[in-house]
This record gives structure tokens, C-alpha cells and sequence, in this order.
């Protein structure tokens, strides 16, 4: 189903325990998000036996998100990127910074008018780039972009798998209201019915 929109751009804190399984903090508001561009790579191993292809093995390597927001804050800076805010107040990257991993969570409207909600569990951010232009006979909006990869998530499902990502329709056949209305108030956990 095509999307026609972008909105609602949040990101999470993670803390490790001792294993390194994440625990989520409270979503936050990122910025204003203008655009989302997801890449991802995929591991690809064939088994040939033969003279032909008797195996495929696909798997999720990494990937790649560019976000684009109409600002971002010294606080989410801080946060995204490792940079430090100063006794005055003041953003400073230093080079020996480096962001720590968040989730990010996001939603696209669909061409029904309803939205399918994001989140992608573990990102790493860089420093956001800046484009700056002079004012001329038009007047242009300089926006910043902050790119950040994506991996998986250390924490097992309840299928004993590592998740990078999630996704859900609202109105979707069966999904609870409950998921939808509580979209941003915790990131998603996977949720397995017991096998046996």
C-alpha cells in the first residue's frame, strides 16, 4: 500500500544490562520529521549441489536510516550523538564522541488515511550534516539530516530470534487497539504465544 505521509518522529534510550539486553526508556519527540529513508542489507549464502542452487539462506545484516527534521535540539543532539551540552548551555561535538544506540520510532500514512507505525529497535547516529545557504532572490530552508545504522537488536524475542525492526497497520485484521494507542508511550515488544 503506497504512503503519502511522515510524522510522528520519536526516539528511545537504551541501557544495557550485564548480558547486554536493551531496556528502552520513555519515547521522546526526535523533531519534526520531513523524510525517512531506510536501507538495509541482507547476507546472502546458496548452497549448490548438483549443478544447481539446492539452498538459500537470506539474513538481515545491517542497515541504514537518513532522517530529515526541521530541527534538532541541543537535547537530542546529545542524545543521538554523544555530543555534550556545556555549563553555558552549549552543544559541543568533540571528536572522541560517540553516539549511543536509541530506537526509533516513527509513522507513514497510507493512500487509506490510516498509518503504519514503525519502530526500528537499535541505531547508532552520526553527527547530523548542515546545509547552509544565503538568502537570495528566493528564500530556501536549510534543514538538517542525520544519518545512523541500524543493527540488531542484542535482546531475544520471544522466539529466541534478534528483531531490528517493527511494523504494524492501523486497523490491521486483529491487532489490538491497545498496540496503536500505546505506540509511543513504550517502545513495541514482541509478543509470542507460548509453544507447547
Amino acid at each position: 500500500m503506497p504512503s503519502i505521509g511522515f510524522d510522528r518522529l520519536y526516539y528511545a534510550t537504551i541501557t544495557e544490562d550485564a548480558n547486554g539486553d536493551e531496556t528502552y526508556g520513555t519515547p521522546l519527540p526526535l523533531g519534526k520529521g520531513m523524510t525517512a529513508d531506510l536501507e538495509v542489507e541482507i547476507n546472502e549464502a546458496k548452497l549448490y549441489a548438483d549443478d544447481g542452487t539446492v539452498a538459500v539462506v537470506k539474513e538481515f545484516k545491517d542497515g541504514k536510516i537518513t532522517l530529515g527534521v526541521d530541527d534538532i535540539g541541543a537535547s537530542v543532539a546529545s542524545d543521538l550523538t554523544g555530543a555534550q551540552i556545556d555549563d553555558n548551555k552549549v552543544l559541543i561535538s568533540q571528536s572522541e564522541n560517540g553516539g549511543q544506540p536509541v530506537a526509533v520510532g516513527f509513522r507513514a500514512k497510507l493512500s487509506t488515511g490510516k498509518y503504519r507505525y514503525y519502530w526500528v529497535y537499535r541505531v547508532i547516529f552520526g553527527v547530523p550534516s548542515t546545509n547552509l545557504k544565503t538568502k537570495g532572490e528566493n528564500i530556501t530552508f536549510s534543514t538538517p539530516t542525520i544519518e545512523g545504522t541500524i543493527m540488531r537488536r542484542n535482546k531475544l524475542d520471544g522466539q529466541g530470534k534478534h528483531p531490528w525492526k517493527c511494523e504494524v497497520d492501523e486497523g490491521a485484521l486483529n491487532v489490538p487497539p491497545t498496540v496503536i494507542s500505546g505506540w509511543y508511550t513504550q517502545v513495541y515488544e514482541p509478543t509470542f504465544a507460548a509453544v507447547g
